[in-house]
């Protein structure tokens, strides 16, 4: 029967940390990121928009005068 140190279940401990997180960060944050991609890009757009009809109101008003 073989036995442990306190050494190898700490370094087999931390080691099984390091693969958990290494699988456990990239899952939690592409869907974390891909959320952010969609709203930063439904803000721009909205700006974009929002800057267009400024334009055209401009346009208009000095059209009328």
């Amino acid at each position: 029967m073989l036995l442990r140190t306190k050494e190898q279940e700490a370094m087999t401990m931390n080691a099984t940390l390091i693969v958990a997180l290494a699988v456990a960060i990239p899952v939690i944050l592409f869907p974390t990121a891909f959320v952010w991609y969609l709203n930063i890009g439904g803000i721009v757009q909205a700006v974009r928009r929002a800057r267009a009809r400024e334009k055209r109101e401009a346009l208009a008003a000095k059209t009328m005068n």
